[in-house]
C-alpha cells in the first residue's frame, strides 16, 4: 500500500522504523520545522527528521501541513492511505477529507483523547493503557477505531518505560491495521476523559495531595519534562525520581519540604515524598543526598 507518513516526536520515529520493516514503507514522512530548544535556544529537528533520513525515505517539513503547497506535495506521493502518528498540529479540511487517515494513538479510547495520553494514564494511577488504531476525523481523537492493544502499567512505570513499550505495540497494530483493513467501530461515547496537554502547573508537586499520587506525576513526566517543587516563593527545584513511604516521627507537615535529612523531603496530605533525584536550576540532575549535603555550611 503507498502511504504517506506524518508524524514528529520519538515515539512517532518508533513506528515509523517499524513501518518501514513492513511492504507499506512511506513514500514521503511529513514532519514539523526544525524549533528552538535548550537554554540556547538553538534550531533542533523533531526525532522524526533524523530517522527519516537514516531510513532513506524523502523528507519534507511545511509550515503548515494544510497548506496547498503541502497537499501538492503529498498528492505527488500518491498515496492510499495517510498515517499519523504523534503529529503535534492540527489537520483540517480538505486535507482531512482527501485521503483514508490512520492515527495512532497511545491510549484505549475513548479513554483520555488528547495530547498527553501516556503522561495522564501514569497520573490517574490507571492500572492499564495501550495503543488504538483509528480514523482521524475531524474531532479531537473521536473518530471510529479498527484495533486495540492492552498494556498493563506497572508499578514503577515512567512515561519512558511505558511509552516504549506502547510505541512497539502501536507499530504491530499499524502494520496490522494496514495488512487485514479490520472494520472501524464508532467510540463509546459514555467512555470519554481528556488528556489535557501537560502545563507548569501540572509539573509541580503539591503537599495538600497523597504522597502516593505524587510519586505517579513524577514516574509520569520522566525523563522527558520533569516535575518541581518550590524550595521557595521564587526557587524551583525539578525532581525526576521520587519515592512515596508512610510518615515517621519529624517528618515535615504536609506542604513543607525538608532539606534537613538525608534527602530532601515533602511532607504530603497522606505519607511524605523523598526526592531521590533532583535538578537545581542551572544545574545537572543529580541525587538527593547530594542536593543535600551541597546546601550544608
Amino acid at each position: 500500500m503507498r502511504v504517506v507518513y506524518l508524524g514528529t516526536s520519538s515515539f512517532a520515529a518508533a513506528v515509523l522504523r517499524r513501518l518501514v520493516q513492513s511492504p507499506h514503507r512511506p513514500q514521503l514522512v511529513v514532519t514539523r520545522p526544525d524549533r528552538p530548544r535548550g537554554r540556547g535556544r538553538r534550531l533542533a529537528a523533531p526525532p522524526v527528521v533524523e530517522t527519516a533520513r537514516e531510513l532513506g525515505i524523502e523528507l519534507y517539513q511545511p509550515e503548515s501541513v494544510n497548506s496547498e503547497e503541502a497537499r501538492a506535495r503529498i498528492a505527488a506521493s500518491e498515496p492510499q492511505t495517510v498515517v499519523v502518528c504523534a503529529f503535534g498540529a492540527l489537520i483540517a479540511e480538505p486535507l482531512l477529507s482527501d485521503y483514508p487517515m490512520l492515527n495512532v494513538h497511545p491510549s484505549l479510547l475513548p479513554r483520555w483523547r488528547g495530547a498527553a495520553p501516556v503522561e495522564r494514564a501514569i497520573m490517574a494511577g490507571d492500572e492499564r493503557t495501550g495503543v488504538s488504531i483509528m480514523r482521524l476525523t475531524a474531532g479531537l481523537d473521536s473518530g471510529p477505531v479498527c484495533l486495540t492493544g492492552e498494556e498493563p502499567i506497572v508499578a514503577q512505570d515512567t512515561y519512558g518505560t511505558l511509552a516504549e513499550r506502547l510505541q512497539d505495540l502501536g507499530g504491530e497494530l499499524l502494520v496490522r491495521a494496514l495488512d487485514d483493513r479490520p472494520a472501524f467501530v464508532e467510540q463509546d461515547e459514555a467512555g470519554v476523559t481528556y488528556a489535557e496537554k501537560i502545563g507548569a502547573e501540572d509539573r509541580l508537586l503539591r503537599g495538600e495531595r497523597p504522597a502516593v499520587q505524587q510519586a505517579r506525576v513524577v514516574r509520569a513526566l520522566a525523563p522527558h519534562i520533569g516535575a518541581a517543587v518550590m524550595i521557595d516563593a521564587d526557587q524551583r527545584l525539578g525532581v525526576w525520581e521520587a519515592v512515596a513511604r508512610p510518615d515517621r516521627e519529624g517528618d515535615p507537615p504536609a506542604g513543607e519540604l525538608s532539606l534537613d535529612g538525608a534527602v530532601p523531603v515533602l511532607g504530603c496530605s497522606e505519607g511524605v515524598l523523598e526526592l531521590t533525584v533532583v535538578q537545581p536550576a542551572g544545574r545537572r540532575a543529580m541525587a538527593g543526598d547530594a542536593f543535600v549535603r551541597g546546601r550544608r555550611p
